[in-house]
């Protein structure tokens, strides 16, 4: 493998990152095996590195890489073809899998506008234990490393690298058939597939490490699927309720970023910054979840949270009331830690931070947000608008060094100066 500069290796990451779901989701298409698909992006991938520090990055690299892969897919199925043709066995192998198109060349040409989105079904397959399906998908879809999901699920990042190894294993075998699921079998999967689209969104929208607060590229993709998923499934409200939280927040992302690519946080925002055709869409998306459901489902309330905040013309309009109800209703729902944590925050905004900060104080017991970072940093912010400077500026510290990305660390660290 050849040496070449760190400039020429993040751009051929970024190319990764942004290209190789698709690259993926074209390849298993062709295929029919996930293991098989992920392992000819990475030789096209391996090729890529070899070549573009030499001959520059293509005008258009994921065409590239999706050519060179399917011209590898094309010679191992050819090959296999071969030796099926000797052995006679036609049972075995990824031709037989490739059941409907013997022209592998114009098989690979066939342009499928849906390809991310059966690939998130399959990831999603019933014959996979429910954590296999968000991991695997996170890999496959997001383009995420084993160490930022492990870090999702708070899970040893070896532990989380076998479950991906086995999941693609129990596939092959169980040949999941590459298409997305109709009726009973479509309502069963789709909660596994709104969690894996929302993970995929907020590892975008606050990256988990690194130096960049938000990837831009994670969030688009995770919104386009689910606008295709709303499309397929017009009738399903929570679909229509994830779509709503996810452009709502989204529109915020211009104003969540400052000149030297610094966090800028909610109610600091510039909200002529924010995106009026997102926030639009957002709450068109909301609207038609309200009118499909009700009681409202998780990601519903959680878009109807995000639309109390982008009705606010100011920080101060905000309905804070309004916000702790739904809080209510989906910490009823949910029973999650982290949504009563988001809760308090909204209590202390509605009714003070001294009622903030009881909620917050019992919360510090809850061994499920051991270890989760944004607990010392409520913490401490509700500390420091009470006067109590030195125990705030202890927290800010120990929420930085809990934190894994670099803008926000800087953030803490900040917090915890002004502490001082």
């Amino acid at each position: 493998m050849p040496v070449f500069s760190d400039a020429a290796h993040r751009a051929i990451d970024a190319v990764w990152r942004i290209e190789s779901a698709r690259l993926i989701g074209g390849l298993v298409r062709l295929v029919r095996d996930v293991g098989l698909a992920e392992d000819l992006a990475h030789d096209a991938l391996v090729t890529a590195m070899e070549r573009w520090p030499a001959t520059g990055i293509p005008d258009n690299p994921g065409a590239w890489l999706m050519t060179t892969a399917k011209h590898r897919a094309i010679d191992l199925l050819r090959r296999e073809q071969r030796v099926e043709r000797v052995m006679e066995s036609p049972e075995t192998g990824p031709l037989a899998r490739l059941s409907v198109a013997p022209d592998f060349e114009t098989a690979a040409d066939i342009p499928v506008r849906d390809d991310l989105l059966r690939l998130v079904f399959i990831a999603c397959h019933p014959v996979l234990s429910p954590d296999a399906r968000v991991a695997l998908t996170l890999r496959l879809i997001g383009g995420l490393t084993t160490e930022e999901i492990s870090r999702a699920f708070l899970t040893p990042a070896p532990t989380l690298a076998q479950r991906i190894v086995r999941a693609k294993r129990t596939l092959s075998e169980a040949r999941v058939p590459f298409e997305v699921p109709q009726g009973a079998e479509l309502s069963a999967r789709l909660p596994s597939v709104l969690e894996v689209i929302y993970l995929i969104f907020n590892e975008g929208y606050a990256a988990t490490e690194g130096n960049d607060w938000i990837r831009p590229e994670l969030c688009e993709d995770a919104m386009r699927l689910g606008r295709i998923l709303a499309g397929l499934v017009p009738r399903e409200a929570e679909v229509h309720g994830l779509v709503a939280l996810m452009e709502l927040h989204a529109s915020r992302s211009r104003a969540r970023v400052g000149p030297a690519g610094e966090p800028v946080l909610l109610l600091e925002q510039d909200r002529s910054r924010w995106d009026r055709l997102l926030l639009g869409r957002g709450l068109a998306a909301l609207a038609r979840a309200e009118a499909l459901a009700s009681p409202l489902g998780p990601y519903a309330l959680q878009a109807a949270i995000a639309g109390c905040h982008a009705r606010a013309r100011t920080a101060a309009e905000t309905d804070w009331n309004r916000i702790v109800a739904l809080y209510d209703a989906l910490v009823e729902l949910t029973g999650s830690s982290v949504v009563e944590l988001n809760r308090a925050v909204a209590v202390s905004m509605a009714f003070g931070p001294e009622a903030g900060l009881v909620l917050v104080e019992e919360l510090t017991r809850d061994p499920a947000l051991r270890g989760y970072h944004l607990l010392p940093a409520v913490h401490g912010d509700l500390l420091m608008k009470l006067g109590r400077t030195d125990e705030a500026r202890t927290l800010f510290e120990q929420a930085a060094f809990l934190v894994k990305n670099s803008r926000e660390r800087a953030l803490l660290l900040a917090r915890a100066r002004a502490a001082s």
